[in-house]
């Protein structure tokens, strides 16, 4: 594994330095700009505001070509403005909203986990995926974006839902970790493939924003992606679900299903609720039939929790005779969770007993283990370990609350999400 630290931001707030006993990135004292992000500003309304400063129109395609063209990491960068115009923009927009980047990378450098540092000290993380070309399948660089800073959704088995809620991000922060990994890209002569919303946060919850993202991250003028090689993720947040098939768009829906027994749900994605399984695969399959989009289900794999018989039986049940696809993925290790994942050898017979069923089903790998592979694994590590006594108490709930969902019996008290 190496480290090292990029220079992405917009250099405003002064060099990061590394926090006490780890590399992560720590916030500059002088850390005050929390200005709109250029990459979020609409072409037609930058045209607008270079006209009331009194330039030509003309100078919009030049700040949009350091955007989107050059890949600029500053409007330093940017070498056919002149320096009063450069000067005014930087007292009115961020050209960058990652004020710097902390990179591990891991896998013979086929994966990449970024650790980005926003203009208000929230820490998000990105992962960029190389997937080389194999046969007749061509080479796939694949990026892993976060939606919010935390998440409010509370799956016991996640690291992000120890982080507990920090923010929404704006369309701009959420774009930029884009730029941030084509940059990196293009200096090896590589270029982006495929977006993820599937990093920390729950799109659905965040859904304005990230629809507005996802309309510039799709543009030809601007990041290109097609739209069916971009991934919105979802735990279930059926409203959302439901804005999306009005919209109709060529996105991939990718649900967090994780278990498909309504008291297992509750308690491993307690937003299932105030959505209960059925309706979010109901919601999920309106989608499906609107765009004739398959769907993806993910599925984290936890030893003697999701993976039993009863489980395989009522996932088969619920998604047969669906266009949906099961992506079964080993758990992480998570420091407040007693849970395991589940050995592969279980993995692999698991996906068997759903393919017989008639529902396709591909076994994941995790990639990047060495440098903390879940989602708000980086983060967590920069906040620092939870108290002993917090993980003991934690744990001893999780036991108690899957025992009981073992036996069928569902939670009373809602744990997790309190948005609508």
């Amino acid at each position: 594994m190496t480290r090292r630290m990029d220079g992405d931001g917009d250099g405003r707030g002064g060099a990061p330095s590394a926090g006490p006993g780890h590399d992560a990135v720590a916030v500059p004292a002088s850390v005050t700009s929390l200005l709109p992000g250029l990459s979020e500003i609409e072409p037609g309304d930058l045209r607008a505001w270079m006209i009331e400063a009194g330039q030509p129109a003309y100078r919009a395609a030049q700040v949009a070509d350091g955007l989107w063209g050059e890949k600029a990491a500053s409007l330093a960068d940017v070498r056919t403005l002149p320096a009063t115009l450069g000067d005014r923009l930087e007292a009115t927009f961020r050209f960058d909203t990652l004020l710097a980047t902390d990179v591990r990378d891991a896998d013979d450098g086929r994966t990449e986990r970024a650790l980005h540092l926003l203009g208000d000290g929230a820490s998000i993380e990105s992962v960029l995926m190389h997937y080389p070309a194999r046969g007749e399948r061509r080479e796939r660089n694949t990026l892993c974006i976060s939606s919010q800073a935390g998440c409010a959704v509370g799956c016991p088995f996640c690291a992000t839902g120890e982080l507990g809620f920090g923010r929404d991000l704006e369309v701009a922060e959420i774009v930029d970790q884009v730029r941030a990994a084509t940059r990196r890209l293009a200096a090896r002569g590589r270029r982006l493939t495929n977006v993820v919303f599937m990093g920390m946060g729950e799109p659905f919850l965040n859904i304005d924003r990230v629809l507005a993202a996802a309309a510039i991250l799709t543009d030809p003028a601007r990041i290109g992606l097609g739209a069916r090689h971009l991934t919105l993720s979802t735990s279930g947040v059926v409203p959302g679900i439901r804005r999306l098939t009005r919209m109709a768009p060529q996105y991939t829906l990718a649900v967090s299903l994780h278990a498909a027994r309504d008291p297992l749900r509750d308690v491993l994605v307690p937003l299932n609720r105030r959505w209960p399984v059925a309706q979010v695969v109901a919601a999920a399959s309106e989608y499906q039939a609107a765009t004739g989009r398959r769907v993806s289900y993910e599925y984290v794999m936890i030893e003697g929790v999701n993976d039993t018989p009863a489980d395989l039986a009522a996932l088969a049940d619920l998604l047969r005779g669906r266009r949906a696809h099961v992506n079964l993925i080993p758990m992480n290790d998570v420091a407040h969770t007693p849970w395991r994942a589940t050995p592969a050898e279980r993995v692999e017979a698991f996906a068997v007993g759903l393919q017989s069923a008639g529902v396709g089903t591909t076994v994941r790998r995790n990639r990047g283990r060495e440098v903390g592979a879940a989602c708000g694994q980086l983060a967590a590590e920069r906040a620092g370990e939870p108290p002993a006594g917090a993980v003991a108490r934690r744990r001893a709930l999780l036991v108690e609350e899957s025992a009981r969902a073992l036996r069928g019996e569902r939670s009373a008290a809602p744990r997790g999400i309190e948005r609508p």
